[in-house]
C-alpha cells in the first residue's frame, strides 16, 4: 500500500512511517518540517502529494492545551482547515481510505460513577475549588464523591478547550467525507503518548517530556494538583502499530469508526514522575498544588474495541518505556 503520512516527520508520524515501512508498505512523508511547501492547508501541494496514493494517515496537527482562546484561529486553521483541504483533495483524487490521529481530549472529563445516580458527567471544575485544593469532581446532581472509570468510544463528547474542539471537528469533517465518498475513516483517539523523539521544552510538549527535561537539569519534577490525576500513558511505537493495524483493516465505508488508543492501564501523574525520577536516579518529584484551568482530572481509556476489531495490543511495558525514555534524554 502507498500511504501518505501527513506530519510524517513529527514525533508520532515518524514512528508511523517506520512501522509502515517495516510492514512492507511505501510511506510518503508530507511535513512542513521536511519541506516548507508541504502544508495541508495548501490545496495544490496536497493534490500533488496524493498522486498514486492508496491511503492517508493524517498526523499533522497543532497540539497542546493552548492559551485560552487567543490562539483559537491558529488551531482551527492548522487542524480543521487543514483537514478540510486534505479531505477535499482526497475526494478529488479518489483516495478512499483515511486514518486520523484523534485524541481522548474530545471526551472532556472521563467516566464517573456516583453511588446514588450511577454514571454521571461532572462539569468543568471551578477555580475556587481548585484554589482550595478540592481537585476531585463531584456528582453534578447530589455533590457526592464519584469514582473514575474507563471511557468507551460511545461516551458523549465534551471538549473543554480550543484544541479539544478542533480534534472533535476533525472527526466530524472525516465523517462527512466518508458519507459523501463512501470512504473508510478510522479515528484513533490517542491517550498520553510518550517515547523517543517526543518534543521537549515547548508549550506543546507532554507532561512526560516536561518531567524528563527537569530531571535532565538536575531539578525535581513539579507535579500539579495532588499528583493523583489519572491518565493512560501509551508508548509511541504501540501507537504507530495501531495506525498500521487501522490502515490494514477492512471496515465498512461511508462512516467514521473511532478507537480509543491507550495502554489500558491507568497511572497517576505522580506515578509517572516517580517512575521517571527512579529510572534516571534524579530528585524525587515535588507536588505543588498548582493547576491549569481547563485541565481535566481523570481521563483513561477502554481500548477493548481496538483490541477486538483490529487485533492490536500494546507491547511496550510502562517500566521498559520509562527506562528507554530517560536514556534518550
Amino acid at each position: 500500500m502507498r500511504v501518505l503520512v501527513t506530519g510524517g516527520a513529527g514525533f508520532i508520524g515518524s514512528h508511523v512511517v517506520e512501522a509502515l515501512t517495516a510492514r512492507g508498505h511505501e510511506a510518503l512523508v508530507f511535513d512542513v518540517r521536511r519541506e516548507p511547501g508541504a502544508d495541508v492547508r495548501d490545496p495544490e501541494a496536497v493534490a500533488a502529494a496524493l498522486a498514486g496514493v492508496d491511503a492517508v494517515c493524517h498526523q499533522a496537527a497543532m497540539v497542546g492545551l493552548g492559551n485560552g482562546v487567543t490562539d483559537a484561529a491558529e488551531y482551527v486553521s492548522r487542524n480543521d482547515l487543514g483537514t478540510a483541504v486534505l479531505l477535499s483533495a482526497m475526494a478529488g483524487a479518489g483516495v478512499r481510505r483515511l486514518v486520523l490521529a484523534g485524541s481522548m481530549v474530545v471526551y472532556g472529563e472521563g467516566r464517573y460513577t456516583c453511588p446514588e445516580h450511577g454514571v454521571v458527567r461532572p462539569g468543568p471544575r471551578a477555580a475556587g475549588d481548585l484554589d482550595a485544593g478540592r481537585f476531585e469532581p463531584r456528582c453534578p446532581r447530589c455533590g457526592a464523591e464519584v469514582v473514575p472509570g474507563l471511557v468507551a468510544e460511545d461516551a458523549p463528547a465534551d471538549p473543554r478547550n480550543v484544541y479539544a474542539a478542533t480534534k472533535l471537528a476533525q472527526e466530524h469533517l472525516a465523517a462527512a467525507w466518508a458519507r459523501s465518498t463512501d470512504g473508510t475513516a478510522l479515528s484513533l483517539r490517542y491517550h498520553n503518548v510518550y517515547g523517543p523523539r517526543m518534543p521537549r521544552d515547548t508549550p506543546y510538549a507532554g507532561v512526560a517530556s516536561f518531567f524528563r527535561s527537569a530531571l535532565g537539569r538536575g531539578e525535581a519534577p513539579r507535579v500539579y494538583e495532588d499528583g493523583r490525576q489519572r491518565r493512560d500513558f501509551v508508548h509511541v511505537r504501540d501507537v504507530a502499530a495501531a495506525n498500521v493495524a487501522a490502515l490494514e483493516a477492512d471496515p465498512a465505508g461511508g462512516t467514521l469508526r473511532a478507537y480509543n488508543t491507550g495502554s489500558g492501564t491507568p497511572r497517576t501523574v505522580g506515578e509517572l514522575a516517580e517512575a521517571l525520577a527512579g529510572a534516571c536516579g534524579g530528585p524525587q518529584p515535588v507536588v505543588t498544588g498548582e493547576y491549569r484551568l481547563g485541565d481535566v482530572r481523570h481521563i483513561t481509556a477502554d481500548s477493548a474495541r481496538l483490541r477486538a476489531e483490529l487485533g492490536w495490543k500494546p507491547e511496550v511495558s510502562f517500566a521498559d518505556g520509562m527506562r528507554e525514555f530517560t536514556r534518550e534524554g
